[in-house]
C-alpha cells in the first residue's frame, strides 16, 4: 500500500510542537505554582468563630475578608482562605518568614479603644478615619503610629476631659482588645515590674487636641507598621479559638519538594522504559503523550491557581500509572486484533474503539472518587482530590484523544504495514487466514480455572481478616486501641524536629525532659536528620514557642507543628466515615447504569475488602492512620474498580456474544475467558502504577511515607480483589438469580472483516 508522507509529517510536526511548548514555557509554569505549606514552609491554622455579643448575627464573609486584610499587611501572596461550614475558616499561608507574629495578628480582635486611666471609655476606632493609621517616626527617629482623626471636634471634647483630670491620672490610654476586668493600674503594675502590658499605650494629655494623634511606645518599625494595617484593617467582632494548626518549617517544605519531585521524575522516567519494552512503536507514542499529558495537568493547575501540596504530587504520580492504564488497554485490544489475523490498520481501528468504554468507565468512577473528596473533605485531601480530578480529565481530554490521533496518524502513513514486531506482535502468532487458518493465539496467558482458584483464595482471604481482627483486638485490649489513630483523629500535637545533620533521638528525648514534658511524648526517627515528637495533649501557642525556640537553638532548624483539638479530631473521624460511604454509594449507582445491579455488588464488596487489608496492615505495623490516609482509601476505591470494570466490560462483551444456554457451567466459562484475556492488561497496569509509588517509597519525601506505603498496600489489594474476588462473586451472583431470557433477534450476515493474507495486503 503506497506510503502516506504528509501524515508522517503531520505526526513530526505534533511531536516537534509538544517539545517545543515544553521546553520553552515549563520554566514559566512551575514559576507560577502556587506551593503549599508543606513544600514550601508555612503554617494553616483552622478558626472555630462566635460572635462577641451571642444575640448577633455571625457573617463569615465579613470574617473571611477582614482575615484577608490582614494578611495583606504581612505581604504574603496567594492565601488560602478558605469558609468550612457556618463557623469555621481555615486560613493557609505559604513562605510566612515571622509565624509568630502572623498567628498573633490573624487572631486578635484588633477592637482599639480610648479609655481613660479607670477604664472608662472615651471612644472606640470610629473616631479614626478609614485607612487614616500609619507608619511614622517622632523627632528621635523613633517608630510611632500615625492616627488621622475622621472627628477633631469629639476627639477635643475627650482630650479636654482627660486634660483636666489630676495630675498623673491625665492619660488617655489605648488599648487593643480591652476585655472586662481588665485594669490600667494593674497592668501598669507589670511596667514596673519590666513586664509587657496589655494595653497599647498611655499618653498624658496636658490640654485640648483638636488634630490629629499618634500612638508612642517601644515600638520596633515592624511592630509599628504592623499595628498600623492591624487598626486599617479594622476590628473583628467575633472570638476566634485555634481548634488546629499545622506549621511546617521553610527548610523542610524545600526539602520535601526536592525529594518527591526527584522520585517522581524517575517514577515516570521508569514508566517510560516499561511501555517502550512491552509495547514497542505504541510505547514510544505513549511516552510522547505522557509528556504532554504532564505538561497540561501542569499548566491546568497553574492557570487556576490551585495550591501544588505534597498529597498533589502523589495524586499526579498516581495519575501517571493510571494514565498510562488507558493506553494499556486499547493497547491489548490491538495486539487481540492482531492475533486473530487483522492488519495493523483494522486492529488499530478495532482496538480503540472496542476499548474505549473500559476506558471512560474506569476514569469516571475515579472521577466520582475525586469530587466526594473535593466536595465533603478538607485540607490535604481537597489538594488530593484536585490534582486526581485534573488527571482524570486529561486523561480523557488529551491521554485517550492524542494517543488516537498519533497513533493513526502513523498507521494511516503506511510505514507500519504489515510490521507487526513494531507492536509486540510476533509474526508466527498471527493465523494465515490465506490458507484458512484460525487464531491459535490468544496472548502468553494459558488457560486457568480462576473460578477454583478464587474458591481457595477467598478461604485465605478470610483467614487473613481474622488476623488482622485479632491483632486489632489484642491491641484494644492492651489499651492501644485497634488502630493507631493519629492526632488527626484523636486529637494531639505532632512536632517536626529536624536538624542539617544526624539527629539523635535519644536527645531529642532529653531536650523534651529538661522541658518538662517527661514521658507525654513518643518519639519516632523519620530518615536521618527528622524526628517525630507526638502527645495526645493538644499544647497551647506559648508552650509551642519555647519548645520551637528551643529546638531551634540547639539544631538551627525552627520544628513544625501540628496541633488538633478533640472537636476537630470527633469531626475528622465522621468526615472519613461519611466519604467513604458516599464513594461507595455514588459507585455503586454508576456502576448499575452502567451495566447491572449484579455487576455493582460485585464491585463494591471487593472495595470494602481492600478499605480492611489497608487498614489491617496499618493495625498490625501499628502505623499512624491520619486524615491522607482517607485520600489513599477513596483513590484505591477508584483504582481498585477500574480494574473490576475493564474485566467486566469482558464479561458483558462474552455474554452478549454467547449463543449456547446460560447455567453455571457456562457462567463458569465466561469469568474464565474473561479474566484470561484481561489478566496482562491487569498486570501491567498495576506495574505502570505502582513503579512511580514504589520509586516514592524509596527516595520520596519521609513526610509521605505513610501515605505512599498505604497507595503501594492498596495497589496490590485492589488487583487481587479485581482478579480474584469481584468476578468469583458475580459468578455466585448469576449461579443463584435466574437471568431474564434473551429476546430472539434477527442476525444479519456479518460483513467480511478484514484479514491480514500475505503478498495480497500484508
Amino acid at each position: 500500500m503506497k506510503r502516506n508522507n504528509k501524515n508522517l509529517f503531520i505526526l513530526f510536526a505534533i511531536v516537534v510542537l509538544i517539545f517545543t511548548m515544553v521546553i520553552t514555557s515549563y520554566k514559566s509554569i512551575l514559576s507560577n505554582l502556587t506551593l503549599g505549606i508543606d513544600l514550601k514552609g508555612g503554617f494553616e491554622i483552622l478558626y472555630e468563630v462566635e460572635p462577641l455579643n451571642k444575640d448577633a448575627t455571625l457573617d463569615m464573609s465579613a470574617v473571611a475578608n477582614s482575615l484577608r486584610k490582614r494578611v495583606d499587611i504581612l505581604g504574603v501572596s496567594e492565601p488560602q482562605i478558605i469558609i468550612e461550614g457556618d463557623n469555621r475558616v481555615r486560613v493557609q499561608l505559604a513562605g510566612v518568614s515571622d509565624q509568630d507574629s502572623a498567628r498573633s495578628l490573624l487572631g486578635t480582635t484588633a477592637n482599639l479603644t480610648f479609655r481613660d486611666v479607670n477604664d472608662e471609655l472615651l471612644s472606640d476606632a470610629s473616631i479614626i478615619a478609614e485607612g487614616g493609621a500609619s507608619l511614622a517616626y517622632d523627632e528621635n527617629g523613633r517608630p510611632i503610629v500615625s492616627l488621622k482623626i475622621k472627628d477633631p471636634t469629639a476627639f477635643g471634647d475627650i482630650t479636654e476631659k482627660v486634660s483636666k483630670m489630676p495630675a498623673g491620672d491625665n492619660l488617655m490610654v489605648i488599648w487593643l482588645d480591652y476585655e472586662e476586668g481588665d485594669s490600667y493600674y494593674e497592668e501598669f503594675g507589670k511596667v514596673q515590674q519590666g513586664e509587657e502590658p496589655k494595653f497599647v499605650s498611655a499618653a498624658s494629655v496636658n490640654f485640648r487636641i483638636d488634630s490629629d494623634a499618634i500612638i508612642s511606645g517601644n515600638f520596633t518599625e515592624n511592630e509599628a507598621r504592623n499595628l498600623a494595617g492591624l487598626i486599617n484593617s479594622g476590628s473583628l467582632p467575633v472570638k476566634m479559638t485555634e481548634i488546629s494548626s499545622n506549621v511546617v518549617s521553610a527548610n523542610y517544605g524545600i526539602d520535601a519538594l526536592n525529594k518527591t519531585a526527584t522520585a517522581g521524575i524517575i517514577g515516570t522516567l521508569l514508566v517510560f522504559l516499561f511501555m517502550t519494552i512491552m509495547y514497542k512503536l505504541p510505547g514510544v507514542l505513549a511516552s510522547i503523550m505522557l509528556v504532554a499529558y504532564i505538561y497540561a495537568v501542569f499548566f491546568i493547575y497553574s492557570t487556576m491557581g490551585a495550591v501544588f501540596t505534597l498529597p498533589g504530587i502523589a495524586a499526579l504520580v498516581l495519575g501517571v500509572g493510571m494514565t498510562v492504564d488507558a493506553n494499556i488497554i486499547t493497547f491489548e485490544r490491538i495486539k487481540d486484533e492482531l492475533w486473530r489475523g487483522r492488519t495493523i490498520r483494522q486492529a488499530v481501528k478495532e482496538g480503540h474503539s472496542l476499548s474505549f468504554a473500559s476506558i471512560f468507565d474506569a476514569q469516571i468512577t475515579t472521577l466520582i472518587a475525586g469530587l466526594i473528596m473535593y466536595i465533603f473533605g478538607n485540607g490535604a485531601v481537597k489538594g488530593f482530590a484536585t490534582m486526581l480530578m485534573i488527571t482524570v480529565v486529561a486523561t480523557l481530554v488529551i491521554n485517550v484523544a492524542l494517543s488516537r490521533i498519533l497513533l493513526n496518524l502513523l498507521v494511516s502513513s503506511g510505514a507500519v504495514d504489515g510490521k507487526v514486531t513494531l507492536f509486540g506482535v510476533k509474526e508466527d502468532q498471527i493465523p494465515d487466514v490465506n490458507k484458512g487458518e484460525e487464531q491459535f493465539y490468544f496472548g502468553p496467558v494459558k488457560k486457568q480455572d480462576f473460578i477454583e482458584i478464587s474458591k481457595k483464595a477467598i478461604k485465605v482471604n478470610v483467614a487473613i481478616l481474622v488476623i488482622f481482627i485479632l491483632f486489632a483486638g489484642f491491641n484494644t485490649v492492651r489499651g492501644k486501641g485497634p488502630v493507631n489513630l493519629g492526632i488527626d483523629f484523636s486529637s494531639g500535637t505532632r512536632l517536626t524536629i529536624s536538624s542539617t545533620e544526624a539527629i539523635n533521638i535519644d536527645h531529642v528525648e532529653t531536650i523534651m525532659d529538661d522541658l518538662g514534658y517527661g514521658n507525654n511524648f513518643n518519639y519516632q526517627l523519620s530518615g536521618e536528620n527528622t524526628v517525630y515528637a507526638t502527645t495526645k495533649d493538644a499544647l497551647e501557642v506559648e508552650e509551642l514557642k519555647v519548645i520551637k525556640s528551643t529546638f531551634f537553638n540547639e539544631y538551627g532548624v525552627e520544628p513544625g507543628d501540628v496541633v488538633v483539638t478533640p472537636t476537630v479530631g470527633k469531626d475528622l473521624i465522621q468526615n472519613a466515615f461519611y466519604l467513604s460511604i458516599l464513594a461507595w454509594i455514588a459507585m455503586m449507582a454508576y456502576v448499575t447504569v452502567r451495566f447491572k445491579w449484579d455487576y455493582a455488588i460485585s464491585a463494591i464488596i471487593p472495595l470494602i475488602y481492600n478499605v480492611f487489608i489497608v487498614l489491617g496492615v496499618f493495625a498490625v505495623l501499628r502505623l499512624e492512620v491520619n486524615t491522607e490516609l482517607v485520600s489513599v482509601i477513596l483513590a484505591i476505591i477508584g483504582y481498585a474498580i477500574n480494574n473490576s470494570i475493564v474485566i467486566f466490560d469482558r464479561i458483558r462483551e462474552l455474554l452478549n456474544d454467547y449463543k449456547g444456554r446460560l447455567n453455571p457451567s457456562a457462567y463458569k466459562e465466561l469469568v474464565n475467558d474473561a479474566i484470561d484475556n484481561s489478566l496482562v492488561r491487569t498486570v501491567n497496569s498495576t506495574i505502570t502504577t505502582i513503579i512511580p509509588v514504589i520509586v516514592l517509597l524509596a527516595i520520596g519525601s519521609d513526610a509521605i511515607f505513610t501515605f505512599t506505603f498505604a497507595m503501594f498496600i492498596g495497589l496490590i489489594a485492589g488487583t487481587y480483589s479485581s482478579i480474584f474476588i469481584a468476578p468469583y462473586i458475580w459468578y455466585l451472583i448469576r449461579c443463584k438469580v435466574k437471568d431474564k431470557p434473551k429476546k430472539k433477534r434477527k442476525y444479519k450476515k456479518e460483513e467480511l472483516d478484514e484479514y491480514t493474507i500475505k503478498d495480497i495486503n500484508a
